[in-house]
């Protein structure tokens, strides 16, 4: 368990970790802290806005709105990866959750994901994860289709990276609202266990040193445009499949595998049958050189099929 971090290092620390930092005017005194306990704090929560591009997002998640009061998380981090801090103190964005996960976190004891929750907000015997939880509401829709950015997915990181290395903490301490509340499905679209392996390994270099480039796990738009090109169909034919239209990213990578090895098997296939072929002939007085020019042209007209 730890002291909330001051307004000032929280500051400190992510712009150490080499994010860019905008300070809401007021965020340092906007807090629910009047409705309850802040701290001692254990992780962080990572959650989508469900917000479009008309929304002024930011300025959504410092007030609230007339059924929830702001601020409504820590920061807000949009799509340009800009992590806009809108609250000091205890926020509206956890709610009641997991005892059993709160648990998990304190003691980084899971494997992949926490254990399973089965509590929400109201539940007998929720947690109150406001009390317990820094929180980032991250810009997105929430409908499984908006795309998240690699610089807002780095920033997330990054960010989240920041308040775990100045606590001490590992990756597991940070979860999603889905992991927490068994009514929540943010952040939507991010599979938590890639994120935390991410975190990890922003955690295992000083701070402001990953990059998030080649150790970032691929989006379903980075794995579209590995496969297809700058020229990404629609839908791409005979693959009318719902789940590329939905943006299932584990659908696309796994079949970009498959398909891929599929194709190396094939090719490997194909080369010891030529294989085979010249063996039969080397005692049969054919000219193997002139063969080989020929066979190797072959196998370069089928290899750039």
């Amino acid at each position: 368990m730890a002291a909330p971090l001051s307004a000032s290092r929280l500051v400190e620390a992510l712009r150490a970790e080499g994010v860019t930092v905008h300070e809401v005017p007021g965020w340092r005194t906007n807090n629910r802290n009047h409705k309850g306990a802040w701290g001692p704090v254990n992780g962080v929560l990572i959650h989508h806005t469900v917000t479009g591009p008309g929304t002024d997002v930011v300025n959504l998640i410092y007030d609230g709105h007339s059924a929830l009061p702001g601020p409504l998380s820590t920061g807000c981090i949009t799509k340009d990866g800009v992590v806009h801090l809108t609250g000091n103190g205890r926020a509206n964005h956890a709610g009641g959750g997991d005892g059993r996960v709160l648990d998990a976190v304190i003691n980084e004891s899971y494997s992949g994901r926490p254990p399973a929750t089965q509590k929400h907000d109201g539940s007998p015997g929720a947690v109150d994860g406001n009390a317990r939880f820094y929180g980032w509401e991250c810009e997105n829709e929430g409908d499984g289709k908006d795309p998240w950015p690699r610089v807002q997915y780095v920033a997330m990181v990054k960010a989240t990276a920041a308040i775990c290395r100045a606590h001490g903490w590992g990756a597991k301490s940070a979860i999603g609202h889905l992991e927490w509340s068994d009514w929540k499905v943010d952040p939507r679209g991010i599979d938590m266990t890639d994120f935390r392996r991410d975190l990890a390994a922003c955690l295992a270099l000083p701070a402001g040193q990953w990059k998030g480039n080649d150790d970032m796990a691929f989006g379903d738009d980075d794995v579209k445009k590995l496969w297809y090109g700058d020229h990404i169909p629609a839908v791409p034919p005979p693959y009318n499949n719902a789940d590329w239209l939905k943006g299932n990213k584990t659908w696309t990578a796994k079949y970009a595998i498959h398909t891929i090895a599929a194709s190396g098997r094939e090719t490997l296939a194909r080369v010891k049958a030529i294989e085979a072929k010249v063996t039969s002939l080397e005692v049969g007085g054919v000219d193997l050189d002139a063969l080989a020019d020929k066979v190797a042209d072959k196998l370069a007209e089928r290899l750039a099929e």
